[in-house]
C-alpha cells in the first residue's frame, strides 16, 4: 500500500491536488510529486477579481498565476476551471441570504460542500483520478470504503469543523496530506521546496469579502436589505430603529446605534419576519441546549440516542463536552456549560475524542 492508501506504485496513483494559490495547497501538491505521484493541480477561478491581491483572497487574480508558477516549477500538470457561476449559486448568494434572513452564515463549509467536494470531486473522477487531495489541516483514517475524519495534529490549525458536510462517499475519496503536520513545519517545507509562496500570508474566513466590510459587499448584492425595523429590548419596549436586519449578527455589542444605556446589550434575537432585533444583557445569550437541521452524520450506520461526546459551535471554540440526541434529519446537543453568540445558520460539530462524528446547521 502506498502512502495514500492504494495498492500499486506512487507513479500508477493519479492525484488531483486542488491548489488555492496559498502555501498549504502548494506544499500538498509539491509534496506528492516529490513523492512519485501522478499529480494534477487544479486551481478554481471562483470569482472575477482578476487585480486582487488583498492577503485575504484565494482561487483570484495573483493566487492563480501563484499556483501556475509552482506547477510549472515542479514539473506538473495544472489546470484552472472556471467556476464562478457555480461558486456565486453555491456560495455567495446563500452568503446573502443567510444575512438578509437574519442568520450568519459560514461560506468556508458551503465552498467545501458544493464547488470542492463536489464540483470540483466529480472533475477528478472525470479525469481518471485515484484521489482528490486538499491542503486541508485534518486526517482521514481508514480504507478505500469506510474512512473516518479525524483533527490535525496542530489544534491550532485543525479545519476539520470546516469539512463537517464531507459526505461519507467523499471522505473515502478525499486525501489530507499536511493533517499530520504542523503549520510551522509546512512553511519549512515550502522554504525547502523553494516555493514562492513559502511567505504568503494565509486566507482569511470570507476570501471573497475584499472590502471593508462585508455589510458593504452584502447591500451591493441586495439592497433590499437596507429596510429599516424596530429595535426592542426584551420586554418588548422601543429602543430605537436599526437599517436593515443584515447589519447585525447574534452577540453583537458594538455599532448597534443605541446610546444612553445603563448597561451594556447584545443582540440576542433577529426576527426575520417581524424585520426586527432584540437586545438583551450579556446573561441572556446564554445557552447550553443546541437545535440543528439537515444532519451529515459520519461516525457509523447507527445515528444516536443520548451520546455522550463532545461539541462546539465555532471554529476556533474547543469542543465541549454534552449529550447529543439526533432524530432522523434534526437534532438536539445539550453542552454541560452554556455558550454565548449562538446564531442560525452557524454550524454544530461533534467530536468523540479527535474524530469528527459530523454537525448540522443551528436552528436555534
Amino acid at each position: 500500500m502506498n502512502s495514500l492508501g492504494f495498492d500499486k506504485l506512487e507513479k500508477d496513483t493519479k492525484v488531483v491536488v486542488a491548489m488555492s494559490g496559498g502555501v498549504d495547497s502548494s506544499v500538498a501538491a509539491v509534496m506528492l510529486k516529490k513523492q512519485g505521484y501522478d499529480v494534477i493541480g487544479i486551481t478554481l477561478k471562483l470569482y472575477n477579481n482578476s487585480n486582487v491581491s488583498n492577503s485575504k483572497s484565494c482561487c483570484a487574480g495573483i493566487d492563480i498565476a501563484d499556483a501556475k508558477k509552482v506547477a510549472l516549477n515542479n514539473d506538473f500538470k495544472h489546470l484552472v476551471l472556471d467556476y464562478q457561476d457555480k461558486f456565486f449559486d453555491g456560495v455567495i448568494n446563500n452568503f446573502v441570504d443567510s444575512y438578509a434572513n437574519g442568520e450568519t452564515p459560514l461560506p468556508c463549509v458551503k465552498c467545501n460542500q458544493t464547488v470542492k467536494f463536489s464540483d470540483l470531486l466529480n472533475e477528478a473522477k472525470k479525469m481518471g483520478a485515484d484521489a482528490l487531495a486538499t491542503g486541508h489541516y485534518a486526517i482521514r483514517k481508514g480504507s478505500l470504503n469506510n474512512a473516518s475524519l479525524h483533527k490535525a495534529k496542530d489544534f491550532s490549525k485543525d479545519q476539520s469543523f470546516f469539512l463537517f458536510s464531507t459526505l461519507q462517499e467523499q471522505l473515502n475519496y478525499v486525501r489530507f496530506p499536511l493533517g499530520d503536520f504542523k503549520k510551522s513545519e509546512i512553511r519549512e517545507l515550502a522554504k525547502e521546496y523553494k516555493l514562492s509562496v513559502s511567505d504568503k500570508p494565509d486566507s482569511q474566513d470570507i476570501c471573497f469579502v475584499t472590502s471593508d466590510s462585508y455589510r458593504d459587499f452584502v447591500k451591493n448584492l441586495n439592497p433590499s436589505v437596507n429596510k429599516k425595523g424596530i429595535i426592542y429590548d426584551t420586554n418588548k419596549n422601543i429602543l430605537g430603529t436599526h437599517e436593515g436586519i443584515s447589519n447585525y449578527t447574534i452577540g453583537q455589542r458594538k455599532g448597534i446605534g443605541i446610546s444612553g444605556l445603563n448597561e451594556a446589550l447584545y443582540v440576542i434575537d433577529i426576527n426575520k419576519n417581524q424585520n426586527s432585533i432584540t437586545l438583551g444583557t450579556k446573561e441572556k445569550l446564554k445557552k447550553n441546549v443546541i437545535n440543528f437541521k439537515n444532519i451529515n452524520w459520519l461516525g457509523g450506520n447507527i445515528l444516536p440516542k443520548k451520546l455522550d461526546c463532545s461539541a462546539k459551535i465555532r471554529s476556533t471554540q474547543v469542543d465541549l463536552p454534552g449529550i447529543l440526541d439526533i432524530d432522523s434529519d434534526h437534532g438536539t446537543f445539550t453542552f454541560e456549560t452554556e455558550l454565548d453568540k449562538t446564531s442560525p445558520g452557524q454550524a454544530c460539530v461533534f467530536y468523540k475524542n479527535d474524530q469528527l462524528l459530523g454537525g448540522g446547521w443551528i436552528t436555534s
